[in-house]
């Protein structure tokens, strides 16, 4: 998002936090709300390009929302959602895009709230590497002629139990309405608002052998000194990393694996 529309996420992130950090409000339901809507201007072209056409006063398009949606959710969606319908949008798919990241911060928060934070953060990233290592189940998940219904159930059957709800929640939602983006791309979206939520910095961690606690801690600690901010260890183990580990953390590697030593002393031999 650029401009207008960054502005306005930005906003609504702060009245989300506002409303969520009080305990009366249930940010799963939140959630679930903010989600429908999301499907629901997503499919209505002409709804959201009313809703966020800059000739129109932000108090009208307000009033809007309450006539049309206010009657079907909680008080505290609806007054998210007037919000949202005061502030100016670059462009009619922004306003959507910025629903979806909410109904996600919502799930997220509610996780936070129940103490399961971290776990979700987790979750996500393994469902992740086991998605990317299994091609017959990314079919599956993301089969353009497999059925809402069926792609739930199958998502049940790999989660019901095992994950959280809020893991399930969001992993649901991003396998039935994708809106176009890949399935990993979702899932390495979704764990980075989870880290953000912590004010953490995702770090993918690739070593040989699983590390020892002693280890993850002194990674940990010495990645935050690096970097400035808290980071939480996404684990994976690669028995082809002969020695050392790989530390990806967003677009940058920091490479300290044996096997990478021993390619690049046989690049520099070969050159």
């Amino acid at each position: 998002m650029n401009g207008a529309s960054r502005e306005a996420l930005a906003a609504a992130r702060e009245r989300l936090d506002a409303l969520t950090d009080s305990t009366s409000v249930d940010a799963a339901q939140l959630a679930d709300e903010l989600a429908a809507v999301t499907a629901l201007l997503d499919r209505e072209a002409g709804l959201r390009r009313v809703l966020t056409d800059p000739a129109q006063p932000g108090e009208a398009k307000a009033q809007l929302v309450q006539r049309l949606i206010g009657g079907q959710v909680s008080g505290p969606t609806a007054d998210l959602l007037s919000g949202l319908a005061r502030s100016r949008w670059s462009q009619p798919r922004d306003l959507v895009d910025a629903l979806e990241e909410l109904a996600d911060i919502a799930d997220l928060t509610a996780a936070e709230k129940t103490g399961t934070l971290d776990d979700v953060e987790d979750e996500l990233f393994r469902f992740g590497r086991i998605v990317s290592s299994s091609t017959e189940l990314r079919a599956a998940l993301t089969d353009r002629a497999a059925g809402t219904s069926a792609k739930t159930e199958l998502l049940h059957r790999l989660l019901g139990g095992r994950a959280k709800p809020a893991t399930e929640r969001l992993v649901t939602r991003l396998v039935t309405a994708p809106r176009g983006r890949s399935l990993e791309a979702g899932l390495e979206s979704l764990s980075k608002l989870a880290a953000e939520r912590r004010n953490r910095v995702v770090a993918v961690v690739t070593s040989a052998v699983p590390l020892s606690d002693g280890q993850k801690l002194r990674l940990g600690a010495a990645l935050t000194k690096l970097y400035g901010r808290r980071m939480h260890l996404n684990l994976d183990v690669d028995p082809e990393v002969i020695g050392g580990i790989r530390v990806q953390v967003g677009d940058e590697v920091i490479n300290g694996s044996l096997a990478d030593r021993l390619d690049e002393a046989a690049r520099r031999m070969a050159s």
